[in-house]
C-alpha cells in the first residue's frame, strides 16, 4: 500500500472540514458565533495552533469572520443579484462598497467544441475567442468565469485588458444586448473550477449559464460559478 493511501489527514483539515460542512449544511448560518477556539481544542484533542490555522484559513475563503475578544461568525453570504438582468460583477461589488480585482488565466483564441458550436451558432471547429476570469470581492474569489466570444461580434476581444475592464462592460459597449437565455443550477466544481474558487471538489456551486444575443445573433455564451457555502442569489420583481 502506498504512503499516500495511509497518510491522516492533517489535524487543522479535520477541525476547518468540519466547520465548513457545517456552514454548508445550514446548521450554523451567517451571524452565528461558532464554537470557541476551546471548545475546538476539546473537542479534536488538538492544539490551539491547529485550531488557529483552520480558523485562519476559513478567514481567507471569506467563510468566516474573527472578532478579537469576541469569537468566530459566519460571514454574511455575498449576493449575486437577480440574474434576469446581465449586470457588470465590477458594479455590483463597487455598490455593495467593496473592491473588485480580476484575474486572468486564460485568455486565447481556440476552436468550437460542438456545444460552443451550437450555442453561438457556429460550425464545429470554427475560431471562437475564449476567457477563463476569477472575479474576487475584498480579496476573496466570489466567480469564476468561463467565457466563448463569437469573433465576428466582438473581433478585438483578444486585445483588451480584462483587469481593468470585465468581458461584460466590453462586449456590451461593443455589441449592445437585444436577448439574453439562463439556466441556473447547483452543481458540483470542476477540477479547474475546485482550484481557482479555492474550494473542494464536494462543495456546491451555484452555477449561472447565459447566452446573450446582439440583434438576433449570438454574442457570448459564459458560465458563472459561484461557491455556494459563500452566496446566495436575490432579485427583485414588480408588475
Amino acid at each position: 500500500m502506498s504512503r499516500a493511501a495511509t497518510s491522516p489527514e492533517p489535524q487543522y483539515l479535520k477541525v476547518k472540514n468540519h466547520l465548513r460542512e457545517g456552514i454548508s449544511s445550514g446548521h450554523w448560518v451567517a451571524g452565528d458565533l461558532l464554537p470557541s477556539e476551546g471548545a475546538l481544542v476539546t473537542q479534536f484533542e488538538v492544539s490551539r495552533m491547529t485550531v488557529n490555522r483552520a480558523l485562519r484559513e476559513l478567514v481567507q475563503e471569506g467563510l468566516i469572520e474573527r472578532v478579537q475578544g469576541v469569537g468566530s461568525f459566519v460571514a454574511q453570504l455575498h449576493r449575486i443579484s437577480s440574474t434576469l438582468n446581465v449586470r457588470d460583477v465590477h458594479e455590483e461589488i463597487v455598490e455593495r462598497g467593496g473592491t473588485h480585482e480580476a484575474r486572468v488565466h486564460a485568455l486565447t483564441r481556440g476552436k468550437a467544441t460542438p456545444q460552443q458550436a451550437a450555442e453561438l451558432g457556429l460550425k464545429r471547429g470554427a475560431p471562437v475567442f475564449l476567457s477563463l476570469i476569477t472575479h474576487l470581492e475584498n480579496g476573496v474569489v466570489i466567480q469564476c468565469e468561463e467565457r466563448a466570444v463569437n469573433p465576428a461580434c466582438a473581433p478585438d476581444y483578444l486585445s483588451q485588458d480584462f483587469t481593468r475592464i470585465t468581458p461584460t462592460h466590453y462586449l456590451l459597449d461593443v455589441a449592445p444586448l437585444s436577448e439574453a437565455r439562463y439556466m441556473i443550477e447547483a452543481a458540483l466544481p470542476g477540477e479547474v473550477e475546485a482550484k481557482l474558487l479555492g474550494i473542494n471538489r464536494r462543495d456546491p456551486c451555484l452555477v449561472v449559464k447565459r447566452i446573450t444575443y446582439s440583434r438576433g445573433v449570438a454574442v457570448t455564451s459564459v458560465k458563472l460559478t459561484h461557491p455556494g457555502v459563500r452566496y446566495q442569489l436575490q432579485g427583485s420583481f414588480s408588475a
